[in-house]
């Protein structure tokens, strides 16, 4: 396994992209910015949808939080390709490091969680109106989701504290 690890380091440092990352001053600053921003979307409109389903914010309708949910995509999409672009431009700090390897779990986790939602749950879910009581499954979904997004941030922001020995980066 350690072979086809070490063999997408070289790989991922041999493109254009990680090229661009250590060359261009802002290219760095830039792609973390946009990250944010998609973090905020993500957590603002998917984190506000799971504190309902888990029976918070009773008074507003799991519909009208439903129609935040493009925004949450949109920004996971973002989150998505600015993490790409971090791996690529450093991958050594990323593949090695427990933490990131923690938060693709967490993303699993995730994705495996809204996909349950979205097929067994959602068409019940969506009609729930203002102060009404949200069903135990959908409380679980709700809570694992935020559980998961939140392990998302947490390692996420330790990947800035644990440096593998295999990593290069000026800015770090």
């Amino acid at each position: 396994m350690d072979h086809y690890v070490q063999a997408l380091h070289e790989w991922l440092l041999s493109t254009p992209l990680s090229n661009a990352m250590k060359t261009h001053f802002w290219a760095w600053p830039m792609a973390e910015c946009i990250h944010f921003i998609g973090l905020c979307l993500l957590i603002g409109t998917v984190g506000l949808f799971d504190l309902r389903l888990m029976g918070f914010v009773r008074r507003v309708p799991v519909s009208s939080l439903h129609r935040l949910v493009p925004f949450g995509v949109l920004g996971y999409c973002m989150n998505a390709l600015t993490g790409m672009v971090f791996l690529t431009g450093f991958p050594g700090q990323y593949i090695y490091n427990p933490a990131f390897q923690s938060k693709m779990l967490f993303m699993a986790g995730a994705g495996i969680n809204v996909i349950v939602f979205y097929l067994t749950l959602y068409r019940r879910i969506v009609v729930i109106g203002p102060n009404d009581e949200v069903p135990v499954p959908a409380r679980i979904v709700g809570a694992v989701s935020f559980i998961c997004w939140m392990g998302v941030i947490f390692c996420g922001r330790f990947l800035t504290f644990y440096r593998p020995p295999y990593h290069w980066c000026p800015w770090c």
